[in-house]
């Protein structure tokens, strides 16, 4: 693999350029990282308060050896202490085994991969500050690479809180997902419940799979994802602390009881 640059077909046959930006940045954005201007262009956009930006040339400041490669669809990075896949459309990005949550998708552009800013530097390690007079986003290294996921999830807590996922909405987008995973830590951080994952999951008639034996079976990948983005603090669910299947469980006591919240998918959520 090639330091600090993608192969010319790579980028010519993925149009993927993952270094050397040069598209100038939108709106007379610049950049700094540890105080030096990025001597290449950043292509850069806000869009709903948040701020992305091609990654390439702020990775590479931060970390020179880093390289990149285009496989299995997505933007596969190493570094010193780092694995990082980006991948166009994908709601979250994987950082050292954990997944950080891009509720607007990465996104690409002339052949360039945008996330945000701020998530980016989560994962690098880094915090982005915004100077308003100067028109500057200055990015500072503040530790090395994120936490790995093995040292940051409960393996426990990861697990079981996958498999309810799976069980309840296994065929749920993944926003519906991890509305599933909120429902449950919601749940444990209230006073009417009890306090761990595993006992708000295993009280009794509360989630059927619990009971069910459909706990047992191997999640997918999604919903191990899902439940990582819950544990990131991920949510879409709000304070709700109950779901129905409306079409399966018409008039459910939580429709009668509780506030309502929003529906995602196939499931109501109520607080």
């Amino acid at each position: 693999m090639k330091k600090r640059a993608l192969s010319a077909l790579l980028c010519l046959a993925l149009c993927f350029a993952l270094a050397g930006q040069a598209a100038a940045a939108e709106g007379g954005v610049s950049f700094t990282v540890n105080g030096t201007p990025l001597a290449e262009d950043v292509r850069s956009y806000a869009e709903d308060g948040t701020t992305y930006v091609s990654y390439g040339a702020i990775l590479f400041a931060l970390y020179p050896d880093a390289t990149a490669v285009w496989a299995n669809g997505r933007a596969e990075v190493t570094a010193e202490g780092l694995t990082m896949y980006l991948k166009p459309g994908a709601k979250y990005i994987e950082a050292n085994g954990r997944c950080l949550y891009v509720p607007g998708g990465l996104r690409s552009q002339d052949g360039m991969i945008l996330v945000p800013v701020r998530t980016l530097c989560q994962a690098l390690g880094a915090e982005a500050v915004w100077d308003s007079a100067t028109g500057t986003v200055n990015i500072t290294a503040v530790s090395g690479p994120i936490v790995s996921g093995d040292s940051y999830y409960d393996a426990e807590d990861l697990d079981l809180l996958s498999r309810l996922i799976y069980a309840e909405s296994g065929n749920q987008p993944l926003e519906g997902k991890i509305a599933v995973g909120n429902v449950v830590l919601n749940r444990v951080a209230s006073p009417l419940f009890p306090n761990t994952v595993a006992d708000v999951i295993y009280q009794p008639n509360q989630f059927s799979p619990a009971g069910s034996g459909h706990l047992s079976r191997t999640p997918n990948a999604e919903s191990v994802v899902a439940a990582k983005l819950c544990l990131e603090g991920a949510n879409t669910a709000g304070n709700a602390l109950y779901f129905v299947n409306p079409v399966t469980s018409p008039g459910s006591w939580a429709s009668r009881n509780r506030p309502y919240v929003a529906t995602i998918g196939a499931h109501a959520f109520y607080a």
